[in-house]
């Protein structure tokens, strides 16, 4: 795919590693709707990159919001050729604690925003994309879903987080599989320890003891870092149905 001209929804693209994502993508000359729950960062970038993006505030969750962030792709620049599913939270919560269980509503609640919303964007952006005159090489889209090494290597504490990025690394392939009649392809990024504002409140001491258990490079992956594979991967039409991890070759331990 060439990204000149082309159009992407970018879901959770108000910060980390989706706004990195959009800031790359409009750097390739792509228009882009940021659809983030954040609109104070959400509008705050669209402000500063201008006519080629146009923000939504979007819950993952609401079929209504996400497919009104479409609607806006479509009727402000006429097609949607591309969209990155980055919205997503985190959590720590042990199954059974010194005096408590894993709560149902906090797993329900992971699951719901990181795998249910994953979900929700894909098929939602793939049924838009179905409808429209594919591009000149056959290709009408593609769709990058974001998991986490968590999704194989899930930590103590971590159980909501690594099923919910656990589901979304299952359904790349049968995605893929589902959407190669329309030319829409699918892929999933599985990224590492990456400097987001997840990480950005811990201690600088403790930022970069993470960032010494990567074996190489031996520190915490930049957003440009995921966002430059997302350019990668809607460029090389050979990418399909696949899980990608951006780890630097870092196996978590088991806490």
């Amino acid at each position: 795919m060439d990204l000149k001209q082309r159009v992407f929804l970018v879901s959770g693209g108000g910060s980390g590693l989706g706004a990195a994502t959009v800031r790359r993508l409009v750097a390739e000359g792509v228009r882009v709707v940021i659809a983030d729950l954040d609109v104070e960062r959400g509008e705050a970038l669209a402000a500063e990159l201008g006519e080629a993006t146009a923000f939504h505030s979007t819950d993952v969750r609401e079929e209504a919001a996400v497919g009104a962030a479409i609607g806006i792709a479509v009727e402000r620049y006429g097609r949607l050729d591309g969209a990155v599913c980055c919205a997503g939270i985190g959590w720590a919560e042990k199954t059974v604690g010194r005096e408590s269980v894993h709560a149902l509503a906090s797993f329900r609640r992971v699951i719901e925003v990181n795998l249910l919303g994953t979900f929700n964007v894909a098929r939602l952006a793939a049924a838009q994309m179905a409808r429209q005159d594919p591009l000149p090489t056959g290709e009408r889209g593609v769709i990058v879903c974001t998991a986490s090494i968590a999704a194989y290597d899930g930590q103590m504490g971590q159980v909501a987080y690594a099923a919910s990025k656990g589901g979304v690394v299952g359904m790349t392939l049968p995605l893929a599989r589902d959407l190669a009649r329309h030319a829409i392809r699918v892929m999933t990024i599985a990224p590492g320890l990456f400097e987001t504002p997840l990480l950005a409140g811990l201690p600088e001491e403790v930022r970069s003891s993470l960032g010494r258990e990567v074996p190489f490079p031996s520190r915490l992956g930049h957003p440009d870092e995921f966002a430059s594979l997302v350019a990668q991967i809607a460029r090389n039409e050979m990418l399909n149905g696949s899980v990608i991890r951006l780890d630097g070759a870092l196996r978590m331990p088991p806490k």
